[in-house]
C-alpha cells in the first residue's frame, strides 16, 4: 500500500466506475427474460442479481489474472495508460447504454486497455498472441454455443411439455427461471467482476505495490464485487427492454432454455480463464431460444445492429484509449487532468439525454418496440 500514490489512487477510482457501469450494463445478462416473462418483478430481479453477483465475485479469480498478466505485457504498463484505457471503456459503456445496446463492456475495457498500451509502450506492449486465443476466439465462439445449447434445449422443452396444461408449464418454467436466472447472475459476477480486480491489480503492479504476476488481494476482490453488485441492482433499464423484448418474444420455456445455456458457457470460460462477453453470450442464448420455437418471431433488424456494435465495440474503445493515452503521455498530470474532465462532461451529456425517454423498472415491459438508434422502432415489422 506504501506505493499508491494520488494517480493509482484516481486509477483505482475510475476501475471501480467502470465496474459499476459495467453492472448496470449488464444486469439485462441474467435478468431481462425473467422481467419480460413475468418470473420476477423488476425491482426483485435487480436485487437478486446484484448480491449473486458479489458472491459470484469471490469464487475464482482465473479471469483476473488475464486482464492482469496477459493482454498486455505488466512490465511496461503505467498508471497513465490504465486511466487513459478505462476512460475509453466507460465512455462506450456509457454510450451503448444511452441507445439500449446491448453491446459487450469486456470489450469495451479490453479496446481501451490495448489502443493505451499500444500507443503508451508501443506494439510489443500488447500480447496480441492471448488477445486472439483468449478474447477473440471465445468472442466468436461463446455466441453460438450458447445460440444452439439454447435451441436445444427449448425445442426440448416444447416437445417434453406438449401435452402438459399451458398454466402448469408455464407456472413450472417461470419457477426454473428463478433459478436459471440467479445462476446467470452467479456466473456473471465470476466472469465480470474480475476484470476490473485485473485491472486494479495491474495498477498495483505497475506502481510497485504487487509482484509480477500476482494476483488479486482481497480488498480487491471485495471493491470489485461491491462495485458491480450496486452497479447491477441500479438496474440498465434500457438494455433489458431490448434483451428482453426486442430480439423475440420470449416465453417461459425459452427463458429457461436460455438462461441455462449461458449459465453453462459462462462458468465453464470462468474456470478455463477466458474472459468472454457475458452480454454476447447471453444474447446468444436468447436468439437460440427463439429460434427453436415454432413460429416464433425473432426480430433480425435488432440483432444485425447488436452485431454491428460487437465488432465497433473494441476497435471504438481502443481509439477513445489510444487518443487519451496520447494526451496523458504527453501532458502529464496537466493532460490526465484534461481528458478526466472531458469524460465526467461527456458522461454528464449522457446521463442528462437519457432523461428525454427515460426507461425504469415501471415501463421496462410496456412495448415491444425497442429504441436502438435515432429513435427508430428496431425490427418493427421482420419476423424469421
Amino acid at each position: 500500500m506504501d506505493h499508491i500514490t494520488f494517480l493509482v489512487a484516481v486509477v483505482i477510482v475510475t476501475a471501480l466506475a467502470f465496474d459499476f457501469t459495467n453492472g448496470f450494463h449488464d444486469t439485462a445478462n441474467a435478468m431481462a427474460t425473467s422481467i419480460a416473462t413475468g418470473a420476477l418483478k423488476p425491482k426483485t430481479a435487480v436485487l437478486i442479481s446484484g448480491v449473486l453477483n458479489i458472491v459470484g465475485a469471490f469464487l475464482s479469480t482465473e479471469v483476473a489474472k488475464t486482464i492482469s498478466s496477459g493482454i498486455v505485457d505488466d512490465t511496461l504498463v503505467t498508471p497513465g495508460m490504465i486511466f487513459a484505457g478505462l476512460v475509453g471503456a466507460i465512455l462506450w459503456n456509457l454510450l451503448t447504454w444511452l441507445l439500449g445496446l446491448p453491446s459487450s463492456s469486456s470489450h469495451a475495457l479490453f479496446g481501451g486497455l490495448i489502443g493505451a498500451v499500444w500507443v503508451g509502450a508501443g506494439e510489443h506492449g500488447v500480447h496480441f498472441d492471448k488477445i486472439i486465443e483468449r478474447v477473440l476466439i471465445p468472442a466468436v465462439a461463446s455466441p453460438v454455443v450458447a445460440g444452439v445449447a439454447a435451441l436445444l434445449a427449448t425445442y426440448l422443452a416444447y416437445r417434453i411439455t406438449a401435452r402438459g396444461r399451458q398454466e402448469s408449464v408455464t407456472k413450472g418454467f417461470r419457477l426454473g427461471q428463478i433459478a436459471s436466472a440467479s445462476l446467470v447472475s452467479l456466473a456473471h459476477g465470476t466472469n465480470d467482476a474480475q476484470k476490473t480486480m485485473g485491472v486494479i491489480t495491474l495498477t498495483l503492479i505497475s506502481a510497485g505495490s504487487l509482484g509480477h504476476d500476482a494476483g488479486p488481494p482481497v480488498w480487491v476482490i471485495a471493491s470489485a464485487g461491491l462495485a458491480i453488485g450496486l452497479g447491477t441492482y441500479l438496474g440498465g433499464w434500457r438494455i433489458i427492454r431490448t434483451m428482453g423484448k426486442g430480439l423475440t418474444d420470449i416465453q417461459s420455456p425459452q427463458g429457461f432454455a436460455a438462461e441455462a445455456a449461458s449459465t453453462t458457457v459462462i462458468l465453464t470460460s470462468a474456470h478455463l480463464g477466458f474472459a468472454l462477453s457475458t452480454t454476447q453470450v447471453c444474447s446468444g442464448g436468447i436468439l437460440g431460444a427463439g429460434l427453436g420455437r415454432r413460429l416464433a418471431e425473432v426480430r433480425w433488424g435488432t440483432a444485425g445492429r447488436m452485431v454491428i456494435g460487437w465488432l465497433i465495440t473494441l476497435p471504438a474503445a481502443a481509439l477513445v484509449g489510444g487518443v487519451s493515452a496520447s494526451v496523458v503521455k504527453h501532458g502529464g498530470n496537466v493532460g490526465t487532468a484534461v481528458i478526466a474532465l472531458c469524460a465526467v462532461a461527456v458522461a454528464a451529456f449522457i446521463v442528462v439525454a437519457s432523461r428525454r425517454d427515460p426507461v425504469h423498472a415501471n415501463n421496462v415491459n410496456d412495448t415491444h418496440k425497442v429504441t436502438v438508434r435515432g429513435g427508430t422502432p428496431a425490427g418493427v415489422g421482420t419476423a424469421a
